[in-house]
């Protein structure tokens, strides 16, 4: 298992991501604008599609609803690269070190990544039409993403407490620079091992923030998804970006966490051991 002076280098390196967010490049300042400014124009098929995706994040939170996974797969890589480990659970998967938790979030990544590239690449076809399939697909493989990364560093998402940290994650990827601010504030609570806060779930009563966040996000990009056969190389590129994005900060918050944890289990032994 990792030093205590290794935990803090990684630390240090999330921090330094973190800081990182806090900045929005103008060309995301301008791409949010379009979905706002059109909210009166958008097709009944689009707005259909969204409220759907309401009940389903309500869902989502609530039981896992249709996107909650199946562990077995990240169960699976993990105990390949581990196999003097009997890894049969999800809490097995926090007892690894966190260079195989790392190397397996980043694989999941990168081929989830690529289903989004095929995925944004087919729906781009038929313009208007296709683009209001593409949204709930592109969301439920972002839920699916975040959980097997989840998974991958050790926290079940079949608890709701996970399944809140996931929305968090979401509406962190697709949040303004005051947004991130404040959702790594509310996710203290879990650093410190308290899970989430009073606040935190008050403020999920307000989650369809999320998904008109999620939406926003796409700005011009899903724009000109719009425009049949074109749609194919901005949807998926589109996607790509959106599922590493998603995979990115969720990697980093739980990496973050399960190094908090290990810091919090080393100070105690500290303070045993001077006991």
């Amino acid at each position: 298992m990792e030093t205590k002076e290794q935990l803090l280098a990684e630390l240090e390196s999330i921090n330094k991501w973190e800081q990182e967010q806090k900045h929005l490049w103008i060309w995301d300042k301008i791409a949010r604008l379009p979905f706002k400014l059109l909210d009166k124009v958008t097709p009944r098929i689009i707005q259909d599609k969204i409220a759907l995706l309401l009940d389903e994040i309500g869902s989502f939170i609530q039981t896992g609803g249709q996107y909650l996974v199946q562990e077995k797969t990240v169960l699976k890589r993990v105990q390949e690269a581990h196999p003097k480990l009997t890894i049969e659970s999800v809490e097995d998967v926090g007892r690894v070190n966190l260079q195989t938790m790392d190397a397996i979030a980043e694989e999941l990544k990168k081929s989830r990544a690529n289903m989004a590239t095929v995925q944004g690449a087919s729906t781009g076809i038929g313009g208007l039409f296709t683009l209001a399939v593409d949204i709930p697909l592109l969301l439920g493989l972002s839920l699916k993403t975040l959980q097997e990364i989840a998974i991958a560093y050790g926290y079940d998402p079949k608890q709701k407490a996970e399944r809140i940290f996931i929305i968090k994650c979401l509406q962190f990827t697709s949040s303004d620079v005051v947004g991130k601010k404040a959702i790594l504030t509310d996710l203290s609570g879990f650093y410190e091992g308290r899970g989430q806060s009073r606040e935190m779930m008050s403020q999920l009563q307000g989650w369809r923030e999320v998904v008109y966040t999620y939406r926003d996000q796409f700005g011009w990009k899903k724009m000109m998804q719009l425009i049949p056969v074109a749609g194919v190389i901005f949807g998926a590129f589109t996607n790509r970006s959106a599922v590493l994005d998603v995979a990115e900060a969720g990697s980093m918050l739980y990496r973050k966490r399960r190094i908090m944890e290990r810091l919090q289990e080393t100070n105690k032994q500290a303070e045993g051991s001077c006991d």
